[in-house]
Parts: C-alpha cells; structure tokens; sequence
C-alpha cells in the first residue's frame, strides 16, 4: 500500500507537469525559432510517461489500476507511434519543419491524457466527499474557474481579457447560454474558441457523465457512491445500469454531433464567407446540440452569408431538438421503434402488454410537439409583415418562423435582430425561453414537465381531484411538488436578478430589455437584445449568477445543503392553510 501510495504522488507530480506544458505551449507565443527544443522537450516528456506507466502497470498490485495505467500505455504508444509516423513521412524535409508537423499530434494526445487524468481527479473526489448535489454543483463551479483561467492566457485572445469577462464568457460556456460580452469571432483566437468548446461540450453532458464513462471505459465497473452522483444527472431510475446509461450517452451525444458536423460541413461548402469549414462545422454542431448558442461570426446566425442558408438552418433546428428533448427520451423512443419492428417481421414474437413508452416521455414529446406548432404559428402570424418580409420565398418565412420558435428552447441562436421584433413576439419569446427544454437534456428553464405538470394540477385541482391522472397512469405528489417548488424559484431568481439589474444599469434602460435578458440567462438561452456587451461590472455578475443557478438547478443546490441524513419517524397533525 505504501509503495502504492508512492506511485500515486509520482502520478500526480507528471500531472502537474503536463499541465504546465499545456500551459506553456498554448497560453503563450514565442518565435518560430523556439518551437524545435520546445517539441522535443513535448518528445521527452511523452517518453517519460510511458515509462513511468509500464514501470507502475509491473507495480500496480490492483486490477483496476492496472487497467488504468494498461488504458495509458495504449494512449501514450498511440501518440508517439503517430508522431513516428508523420516524422518519417517528412523525413525529406528539414529537422524544424519535421518536428512542426509532429508537434500538433504530441499537444493534442496529451491534452486529451490530461483530460483523462482530470477525470480520474473528479472520480477520487467522490471518495472524500459524499453528497451527490454538492459534488454536481462543486464540477461546474470548478470547470467555470478553470475555463476563465485558460481564456485569460495571452493566446486564447487577440487583445487580451480581463477577469470578469472571462468568468462571464467561461460560465456561459459551462451553462450552454450563450451570451457574450466580447465578440467570439473576434476577440478569441481560434485556441480560445476550441476552450469554449470544450467547456461547452463538457458543461452539455455534464463532467460527471465524462467521470462515469472513464470510470466504466478504464475499469468496467464503479462504486456505489458513484452511482448515486452520476443517477440523477443521467435520469437513470436504478443504479445497475447507471454506467452504460453514462456510456450509451457519451456515444449517442458525439456521434449526433458528428453527423450533425458532417452535414453542416457540406451545407457551407461553397460559402466563402467560412474560412475553416471543418472548425466551423464541429463548433457549430457542438453548440447546437448542446443548446449553447455560441457562433464564431460576429453576427451569430445572422450574419449576411449564412442569414439565408434555410438548409443550414434546419440542420441547426434538429441538432438543437435532439439535444433539447434528453438522451431519455430519445433512448425511450427507440426501444418503442426496435420493439415495434420487431414485432412486426417476426410473426411468432409474442406481444407483450407492457408500456414500452413511459408516461414522462409521453408527456415531454407532446409538451414539446404542441410549443413547437403554437411557437411557430404565433411568430409566423406576428412577424408576418416584420422581420419575415426580408424573406421572398415562402420556404424561406417557414425556416424563419420554425427557427423563431425553436432557438428560444434554451438554444440561443439568432437568425434576425431580436431589436426589431414586435412587443407581442417578444413576450412570447420570454414565456417559450422560460419553459425551456426536457429533463436530462443539455437545455435549461423550468422544463417542458415541470410546465406541463403544473398545467395539469391546475385542471385538477379546478376538479376536485387530489391526484393527477393522465394517459392511464397516476402522477406522484413527489413530482407535483418538486415540479411547483422549481417553478416558484425560478421566478424568485429571475425576479431579483431583474431588481438588480434595474439598480446596477442607468435608469433609461428598458424594463423590456432588463427582463428579457434575465429570463435568457436563467434560462440559459443566450437571445438578447444586444443588451449583454454593454453591461455594467457588477450586472455581469449578477448575469453569471442567474446562469449558474439556472444551469445547476436552485433546488438541486438547496437540497445538498438542507436534507438531512436522518428521518424523523413521526408525523404532526394536519392542518388546513386558508387559500383562495
């Protein structure tokens, strides 16, 4: 065990070490003559962390970390066997060209194992500290601080960054809103934007996911702790399957994500307004299917070589409902087709009178369904003779209304000024910003479920009924009140970030433009009405903690701080509160 323990400080002290040379290579810039040392000391230290895993794979006395340091070996003879690879293809050419070529596969293979090992850092967290709520807001308060620290080096931006900003523009990013106090396009340089992406897609499925995919991917099982954290995240009911659920969704988010990028790519082909196409397409498809909203044109969406792309634009839209509607819900829905076409090629296939669709997937896609169509049919009548007369066909006013109603779903995209919507349309927008996406989906608000059960407990109440029942099934009080106590604080929230920033901006501002900006960020949608660059100091604050709360769940922090471990077996007598 001492020896074991030995390796594990060693492990951390080459940790350290990695993270310095990120650090170093990528935060800062030096001349071209300073690259050739620089990529042989990245050679050197790919050598000595392969070392060092063999050394402790023969050490290790433990199966499960055998597995780990096996998983590393794998990696680091993968990274340096590439990098042999593309030196010997360059073999013609001279020693610093040569090393040039290798540096990128040596920078990427050990940014991608100082990933893993951060990941096996969150796992050991778990160990120490056993409150699954805690621990879930505790990765995105950390990852936000992180993400500000590295958009603070001199080259993730052309013109440097102060703090606040990054903070703002790193939690943003973490929370999958989208509002921005600096220009993306501009401002960051391309190592600054693929930070945000990686906070993106990590703030999407969530770090704990990532931690449980490692942890079954290394060891193929986990601890009991674990589960409780990783469950609830995941929307999984039991804890047996908890880890390939944390597989299938890591697996299900990157491979709609590349076909998502795939089509996007061809979409853009001949838009010469794009000059990295491949960035382009994997940043944009990233951010659309977790709902984040980030683009780099400095016009979002709107920008006059995209704005009347209706082909690119729908692509957005599906990428943005898969993501809004839950790996649940679409995992539900595919065991109901695979079910059904099964029992419709094999004949001797007993049905079974079980409900393959469950009632919170029922009641999601049919919230989802009917605000998508009232979303639509509202904005395309609204707009109609405003923002839709820039389009002459009507294919084009058809995108453009569908888009309207899709992005307000947490996605934050903008393919129109927002400045010149009608009074009407915007209110409406606020109310389908509020509601929100799915549970369990990379998108915020109150919740498609939560508005749903709240709409039928006021039927239900108006008819003297107790209990909610729907589609055959009764609802529990548990979720009622869950669904009422989220509904009742997000307003609380949005309320009082309202009320600050009334005190924080000059007395002119909008009240129209304060409130919407509120609801976009606890929402976490990223719209505005280009009110986000001009915030004041202390209102970006205010902003990040409305993002943060509405990312991370009021209640779900509430409840790591207040539940109790201990039960009390007793009961007072009931009383009736006067309400009417």
């Amino acid at each position: 065990m001492e020896k074991e323990s030995l390796l594990n400080y060693l492990y951390r002290f080459f940790d350290i070490i990695v993270l310095l040379f990120i650090v170093f290579d990528f935060g800062y810039d030096f001349e071209e003559n300073y690259n050739s040392p620089h990529v042989i000391g990245l050679i050197i230290l790919s050598f000595a962390l392969l070392g060092f895993n063999l050394f402790k794979f023969i050490k290790y006395k433990f199966k499960s970390n055998k597995k780990v340091a096996f998983a590393n070996i794998i990696l680091l003879s993968s990274i340096l066997f590439a990098s042999l690879l593309t030196a010997l293809v360059h073999l013609d050419y001279s020693i610093p060209y040569m090393l040039q070529k290798v540096k990128p596969i040596l920078e990427g293979g050990l940014i991608f194992y100082f990933l893993i090992r951060l990941l096996v850092l969150v796992r050991h967290i778990y160990d120490i500290y056993f409150n699954p709520a805690i621990v879930f807001v505790g990765s995105f308060m950390i990852l936000g601080l992180t993400g500000a620290f590295l958009l603070m080096l001199p080259s993730a931006t052309t013109n440097g960054i102060s703090f606040t900003n990054a903070i703002f523009t790193a939690t943003s990013a973490v929370c999958v809103t989208g509002l921005a106090v600096v220009d993306t396009a501009k401002d960051f340089t391309i190592i600054g934007q693929s930070i945000i992406l990686v906070l993106i897609q990590l703030g999407g499925i969530g770090i704990l996911t990532f931690t449980s995919f490692f942890a079954f991917f290394f060891r193929g099982s986990s601890s009991f702790k674990e589960g409780l954290n990783t469950k609830d995240f995941i929307a999984t009911e039991g804890l047996k399957d908890v880890f390939r659920a944390a597989l299938n969704v890591v697996i299900f988010t990157l491979s709609v994500e590349f076909i998502g990028a795939i089509f996007i790519y061809f979409s853009i082909l001949d838009n010469d307004a794009v000059t990295s196409k491949f960035f382009f397409s994997i940043f944009h498809s990233i951010s659309a299917f977790c709902n984040a909203g980030f683009s780099i044109f400095s016009a979002g969406l709107f920008d006059d070589s995209i704005r009347f792309d209706y082909f690119f634009q729908w692509i957005i839209m599906i990428l943005i409902i898969f993501g809004g509607l839950g790996h649940n819900i679409i995992f539900n829905f595919y065991q109901y087709l695979k079910t059904f076409v099964l029992e419709l090629f094999d004949k001797n296939r007993i049905h079974k009178q079980v409900r393959v669709i469950t009632l919170n997937t029922r009641l999601v896609l049919y919230t989802t369904l009917v605000l998508l169509i009232v979303g639509f049919v509202f904005l395309y009548i609204s707009e109609y003779n405003n923002t839709l007369l820039m389009h002459e066909t009507s294919f084009g006013k058809i995108t453009n209304a569908a888009f309207n109603a899709v992005t307000p779903r947490t996605a934050g995209f903008n393919t129109v000024d927002f400045t010149k919507f009608t009074v009407p349309s915007l209110l409406f927008i606020i109310f389908l910003m509020w509601i929100g996406a799915s549970p369990a989906s990379t998108g915020g608000g109150i919740k498609t479920s939560t508005f749903a059960l709240a709409t039928l407990n006021i039927f239900a109440v108006a008819m003297g009924k107790t209990r909610i029942q729907i589609l055959g099934r009764r609802i529990t009080s548990e979720s009622t009140s869950r669904a009422f106590a989220i509904l009742c604080i997000s307003l609380i929230v949005i309320g009082i970030a309202i009320m600050a920033l009334l005190i924080f901006e000059p007395k002119d501002t909008p009240v129209l433009t304060v409130v919407f900006e509120c609801f976009s960020a606890y929402s976490t949608v990223g719209l505005s009405l280009n009110f986000t660059p001009t915030l004041t100091e202390p209102s970006k604050y205010v902003i990040i903690a409305t993002m943060f709360i509405g990312r991370i769940g009021m209640l779900n922090l509430m409840v790591g701080i207040l539940r109790q471990l201990n039960h009390q077996f007793y009961e007072y007598p009931k009383e009736n509160i006067l309400i009417n």
